[in-house]
């Protein structure tokens, strides 16, 4: 089985036809999913849908894009509901903006305090940010842990994440034909360090590039790490559903 650990399936792109999203995904053995909250809104959806579907799980949090009009207040209220398997997204973003850092960081070590203090993992976005957040984590080493989700910087940062105690999300781009930073990590990374994501509706892997993206699809980022790994995608599947089991706590190996 495959676990996608990152998919919004609490956006618009899917009001209309999620059951047979789901149906696709579990054609393709992907068993269970992951819905990521980002605000308040999201993240009670993300839970409505998780409690709806035996396969789909949670998690709250408030997005760096979203800290100009959200606070923390009322994930406290959220992060001991049913399904709900870490805190986030979350994190800093600097590729879009940079002028609210200061609040960003904020909203982010807030976060890590809370997944502290009710021992859930965290989702992290890092764009052109990796060391900010590295810095906010680095005090509560041994103390958190979670996934750079999407991950985007070099081997070097990667290494110095599963260091901190972290997993590394790969995702669609994996596929890309200029993904040379992404295969070296891949090849480097012992695969108990790594999560495999779909971050639907965006990154749609090749062959699909540029169309709405979906759970199924995780196979071929399994199908492309197995290859640059040289390993068989039964292998892939059986540890990055550990690693997902592992971290998220869902409740055994198998489905």
């Amino acid at each position: 089985m495959i676990i996608d650990t990152h998919a919004h399936l609490n956006t618009e792109e899917y009001k209309d036809d999620l059951n047979e999203v789901l149906k696709r995904a579990q054609k393709n053995n992907v068993k269970k999913i992951i819905v990521i909250g980002m605000d308040e809104a999201s993240n009670e959806l993300a839970i409505s849908l998780a409690n709806e579907h035996d396969m789909l799980y949670a998690t709250v949090g408030v997005h760096p894009g979203y800290v100009d009009h959200e606070t923390t207040e009322h994930l406290e209220s959220l992060v001991t509901k049913k399904k709900v398997v870490a805190i986030g997204e979350c994190g800093i973003d600097l590729h879009w903006r940079q002028d609210n850092y200061d609040l960003q960081r904020s909203i982010f070590l807030e976060q890590i305090e809370l997944a502290k203090r009710f021992k859930l993992p965290l989702v992290i976005h890092t764009r052109s940010s990796f060391e900010e957040a590295y810095q906010c984590l680095l005090p509560s080493k041994g103390k958190v842990t979670g996934v750079f989700h999407c991950f985007s910087s070099d081997l070097k940062d990667a290494k110095r994440a599963v260091e901190l105690g972290f997993y590394i999300g790969i995702d669609g781009p994996i596929t890309f034909k200029k993904a040379e930073e992404l295969v070296e990590i891949v090849e480097n990374i012992d695969l108990k360090h790594i999560l495999v994501e779909t971050d639907s509706p965006y990154l749609a892997p090749m062959p699909f590039r540029g169309k709405r993206n979906e759970p199924a699809y995780t196979k071929y980022v399994v199908e492309k790490i197995a290859e640059i790994k040289k390993i068989s995608v039964a292998d892939v599947m059986k540890q990055t559903t550990e690693n997902a089991h592992v971290l998220f706590k869902l409740g055994g190996i198998s489905s």
